[in-house]
């Protein structure tokens, strides 16, 4: 069962992002480490992912006139490919849509594998460069 809950620990929960970001810093050669990213998502709205009781990743938002822009959404290498992040994109936009927000946006690395889970449910390709994706989704 997934649920979500608000993040305690900004210290692990940076840690899921970092192993598995790591990669993508390693492929662009972004000097990057937990302590960057725990600073980084301090004042996000930051939401631990939890399947069966256990935190498996994270949602992090900002909010702006704009929109509501996916700062983050990590589920761990091990719970990865099970619908969980389906589940959390669902979540971001009843996220949105409470403090009535209707267009999610973010940014993607454009080898990353999410780059299609996020085609899936509906995000368009706003604009790219060498690196990245940024996309959008009305909602």
């Amino acid at each position: 069962m997934i649920s979500y809950q608000q993040t305690e620990d900004l210290a692990a929960s940076a840690k899921i992002t970092y192993l598995n970001m790591r990669p993508y810093y390693e492929h662009y050669s972004v000097d990057w480490d937990c302590s960057k990213i725990a600073e980084q998502i301090r004042d996000l709205t930051n939401v631990d992912i939890l399947f069966n009781g256990e935190v498996v990743g994270a949602i992090r938002l900002g909010f702006d006139n704009d929109g509501c822009y996916i700062r983050d959404l990590q589920v761990t290498e091990k719970h990865q490919k099970k619908g969980i992040g389906v589940f959390a994109l669902a979540e971001c936009e009843r996220l949105a849509m409470e403090v009535g927000v209707h267009q999610l946006k973010l940014r993607v690395f454009k080898i990353s594998p999410a780059f299609h889970l996020y085609e899936r449910v509906g995000f368009a390709i706003d604009h790219s460069d060498d690196r990245f994706h940024w996309m959008s989704k009305t909602i």
